[in-house]
């Protein structure tokens, strides 16, 4: 039979200066992890892998929590395995939403059986303990749901005085903190979360694909106290343990090179150290926030309550949005995001994030906008944006 020549081309994917939501930049290293000879799920080499992860990620929860591990999937399955194994069917559940992602649990808790109570914010606001206290005596929920870091908002949530309020009133408390892990300080153990989850793709500077988890011993208890089967087979955490634990009883295929990957980015994290690393994101997002307030950009979120890795700005009038968008991709290779539900089209969502937050990437984009607003005949001194950026590099 005579060959044909293959229609599809080989990849090349091409080099982005990643600056949206995520994913952020992925370094070499970590790349190279990725790249290492696949072994078998339950090879004495791989074992072993996962069992560092896990030591790892302790350290970066900051928890001594032993149910500690990554689900096999992106954050929204971290989400979803949180939610699916405390809810029962029937269970009343209050969900905290201020943002895209809160809506997205109260769906995952409405489709786990739960009966569904929320409490809103404007977008781009936080919830106060007294706010909450009273959402809690109205519904006495078994469970309460809160993003510390709303991703469509740029908006960070306090959690120590939430877990306080959510405890003493009998309930367990879920935290996304998808965003917000390794980049600002998570504390599982002092702040009393009960279930908190994340991804690999933003602040840890790994590839999408797997969703660290952690799980107190009051969630583990109650997820023992069921009278029903969790609603997912492959969530289960009941079984999940077993692989994760000692008896490492098979329940799926784990994504090995994946977590080569983001073993090689929790290694890389604890090097630099955690404090440090916070430390960076703080530095790189006040350079930011003063070159782009210079442009006439503001901030979506409440002063005091602005994300240092996700900046979710509102847009200057003679700014549009997908146009200078496209602009920044195409011709300075720089990606950002667009806002989502209803600040679509009235923010840009701007990530410095994990290997992104560095000052050669908050400097580009504000030399590439500067650029751009010349080429639209926006009002701007060529400079000047960047000077005010880099007088914040000086002084720290």
């Amino acid at each position: 039979m005579t060959k044909t020549a293959t229609p599809y081309p080989p990849l090349h994917s091409p080099r982005r200066i990643l600056m949206g939501p995520g994913p952020s930049d992925v370094p070499q290293t970590i790349l190279a992890a990725l790249a290492q000879p696949t072994v078998g799920h339950l090879d004495p080499f791989y074992l072993q892998a996962m069992d560092g992860l896990q030591s790892m990620l302790r350290h970066v929860f900051k928890t001594d929590n032993e149910l500690t591990f990554a689900v096999s999937g992106t954050g929204s399955a971290g989400m979803e395995t949180a939610v699916v194994n405390l809810v029962e069917p029937g269970d009343s559940v209050l969900i905290c939403v201020n943002g895209v992602f809160g809506s997205r649990m109260a769906d995952v808790a409405e489709r786990a059986g739960a009966v569904v109570n929320t409490i809103t914010k404007p977008w781009g606001q936080i919830f106060t303990t007294t706010e909450l206290k009273n959402a809690i005596v109205k519904f006495k929920p078994k469970i309460v749901g809160i993003v510390m870091a709303e991703t469509s908002t740029g908006a960070s949530q306090p959690i120590s005085a939430i877990a306080d309020v959510v405890h003493n009133a009998g309930g367990l408390l879920i935290v996304d903190a998808v965003t917000s892990l390794g980049g600002m300080n998570v504390e599982v153990d002092q702040w009393g979360i009960d279930v908190v989850f994340s991804g690999t793709q933003k602040c840890l500077s790994c590839p999408p694909g797997l969703a660290p988890i952690s799980f107190s011993p009051a969630a583990v208890a109650s997820i023992e106290r069921r009278a029903t089967k969790v609603s997912s087979w492959y969530f289960d955490v009941s079984m999940i343990a077993n692989y994760w634990g000692e008896n490492r009883a098979y329940h799926h295929t784990a994504p090995i090179n994946m977590t080569f990957a983001l073993y090689e980015a929790l290694r890389l994290l604890l090097a630099e150290g955690l404090e440090a690393c916070y430390a960076r994101h703080a530095l790189n997002h006040r350079a930011l926030k003063r070159g782009l307030e210079i442009l006439g950009f503001t901030y979506a979120a409440d002063p005091e309550h602005q994300l240092p890795m996700l900046n979710a700005v509102n847009l200057p009038a003679a700014v549009d949005d997908a146009q200078m968008r496209l602009a920044l991709l195409e011709q300075y290779k720089i990606e950002i995001g667009g806002g989502l539900g209803e600040l679509k089209g009235k923010v840009w969502r701007i990530g410095i994030m994990g290997h992104s937050a560095k000052s050669e990437n908050v400097l580009s984009l504000l030399e590439a906008l500067e650029n751009l607003f010349v080429e639209n005949r926006i009002v701007c001194e060529s400079g000047v944006a960047c000077r005010a950026a880099n007088a914040v590099y000086l002084n720290g």
